[in-house]
C-alpha cells in the first residue's frame, strides 16, 4: 500500500496539511505521535485484528452479482459487502482503530460528526463496549431524514446534538465538533469518520480503511486469477473510496473510479481551499464560501473531500465522475429487485456508474463496487420519494 507521496507534514502534493490553532495543533502533534507508535505495534494489531474478525464480522465476503451482470450484459461485477459489517457500513472499521489509540492515549470522552449516521451509529456503538462517553454532532437537516440512525446513537447511549446553524448539514457538525474539540481537547478524542480533516486524520483514516482493499485484492485473485479492471466507489469524504484503492494504488492497470451526486461535485467542479483545517477541492460560491450542497445521501452532502483524493485527480491516477440522485435512487431499486441486496443511497450512486461502465465493457472485465452500507437507514427516505413522483 502506498502513501501516493504524502510527506512529514501530511501533504499529498498540494493538498493536505493542518490550518488550525495552535492548542489544537498539540493536540494534533499527539495523536500522530500516539498513531505512528502504534499502528505497527503488534499488540494494538493484534487487538484491532481481534475485533475486527469478533465484533465487526470480518472478512467480509467479495459477491459476485450475477444477475445484475448478466441484466447488463458487459463486464463481470462484484461487490464488496462492508453492508454486512456490524452497524452496516464501512465505518466502523475506522471507529474501532481510532477508539483502541483513543484509549491508550487516556481519552474518557469521544465526540464525532456524522451526516447519513452510519458513522455516529458505529462510534456510539464502539463507546458503548468500550464504555467511554459519546457526544455525535449532526446537521438537524440530516436528523430529521435520518431519525432513525438517530433512535440508534440514541439508544446506545450517545448525545445526539442537532446542529441548527448554517444550512444543518454535515459542513455545520464538522464545525461544531472542531469547536468542542477547541474547548474540551484536554480529555477528548474527536473521532473523525471520514478521510478529511487536519493531519493526521487522512492518513490515519486511510489506514484503518485499507483493510477492505486488502481483503478484496486477495478475494478477486482467488475468484477469478486477475485484478480487477476497475474498482468503483462513492466518493464524499471519501473514506469508503481511499479504503477502496489503497491496495491497488500501484496496480497501475486497475482503474481507481469515484462517483460524486452531481448535486455536490466536489472534484468535478471544486476548486483548491481550505476547509476544516485541510487543504482540498473544495465546492465554493461566488464570494468565496462553502457553496450550499444537497445530496439524497446524507452522506455524501459535503463540499469538500479528503487531501488524497484531491492529489489522485490531481495526478490522474483516479478519476471522479458524477451520478445523479435519480441514477442512484434507480441503482438502489435495481440492485435490490436483481440481487435482494437493498444498498445505501450513498453506495448507490456508485452502482449507477457501474451499471453505465459495464455495458461498455466485455465479458473478459471485472469491477469491483465497494458497497459502503446497506440502505436499512434510507428505505424510509426512499419510500417517500417514490410515493411522492
Amino acid at each position: 500500500m502506498t502513501s501516493m507521496s504524502r510527506d512529514s507534514k501530511g501533504y499529498f502534493g498540494e493538498f493536505g496539511g493542518s490550518f488550525i490553532p495552535e492548542d489544537l495543533q498539540n493536540v494534533m502533534n499527539k495523536i500522530e505521535e500516539q498513531f505512528l507508535h502504534y499502528k505497527d505495534d503488534p499488540e494494538f494489531q493484534k487487538e484491532y485484528e481481534f475485533y475486527l474478525k469478533e465484533y465487526v464480522g470480518r472478512e467480509n465476503p467479495l459477491t459476485y452479482a450475477e444477475n445484475l451482470s448478466k441484466r447488463m450484459g458487459g463486464a463481470k461485477i462484484y461487490l464488496k459487502r462492508e453492508d454486512l459489517n456490524h452497524t452496516g457500513a464501512h465505518k466502523i472499521n475506522n471507529v474501532i482503530g481510532q477508539i483502541l489509540l483513543a484509549k491508550r492515549m487516556g481519552a474518557k470522552r469521544i465526540i464525532a460528526e456524522t451526516g447519513a449516521g452510519q458513522h455516529g451509529v458505529a462510534t456510539a456503538t464502539a463507546c458503548a463496549m468500550f464504555d467511554m462517553e459519546c457526544v455525535i454532532y449532526m446537521g438537524k437537516v440530516d436528523t430529521e431524514r435520518q431519525a432513525l440512525n438517530v433512535f440508534r446513537m440514541e439508544l446506545l447511549g450517545a448525545k445526539v446534538v442537532a446542529v441548527e446553524k448554517g444550512r444543518g448539514r454535515l459542513k455545520e457538525a464538522v464545525d461544531e465538533a472542531l469547536q468542542d474539540l477547541i474547548q474540551n481537547y484536554k480529555n477528548t478524542f474527536y473521532l473523525i469518520g471520514s478521510a478529511v480533516g487536519p493531519h493526521p486524520y487522512p492518513t490515519m483514516v486511510k489506514h484503518f480503511q485499507s483493510i477492505i482493499s486488502k481483503e478484496s485484492k486477495s478475494q478477486i485473485l482467488e475468484k477469478e486469477g486477475k485484478l480487477p479492471t476497475a474498482v468503483i466507489a462513492c466518493t464524499g469524504g471519501g473514506s469508503n473510496a481511499i479504503g477502496a484503492y489503497a491496495h491497488y494504488l500501484d496496480e497501475l492497470s486497475v482503474r481507481l473510479i469515484g462517483v460524486e451526486p452531481e448535486e455536490a461535485p466536489t472534484l468535478s467542479e471544486g476548486v483548491p481551499a481550505v476547509l476544516h483545517g485541510f487543504k482540498s477541492y473544495t465546492l465554493l460560491d461566488e464570494e468565496g464560501n462553502p457553496k450550499p450542497t444537497f445530496s439524497i445521501a446524507a452522506g455524501l452532502d459535503y463540499q469538500g473531500v479528503g487531501p488524497e483524493h484531491s492529489y489522485l485527480k490531481e495526478s490522474g491516477r483516479a478519476e471522479y465522475v458524477t451520478a445523479s440522485g435519480q441514477e442512484a435512487l434507480e441503482a438502489f431499486q435495481t440492485l435490490s429487485k436483481l440481487e435482494g441486496i437493498i444498498p445505501a443511497l450513498e453506495s448507490a450512486h456508485a452502482i449507477a456508474y457501474a451499471i453505465k461502465l459495464a455495458k461498455e465493457l466485455s465479458k473478459d472485465d471485472i469491477l469491483i463496487v465497494n458497497l459502503s452500507g446497506r440502505g436499512d437507514k434510507d428505505v424510509e427516505q426512499v419510500f417517500q420519494m417514490i410515493q411522492n413522483k
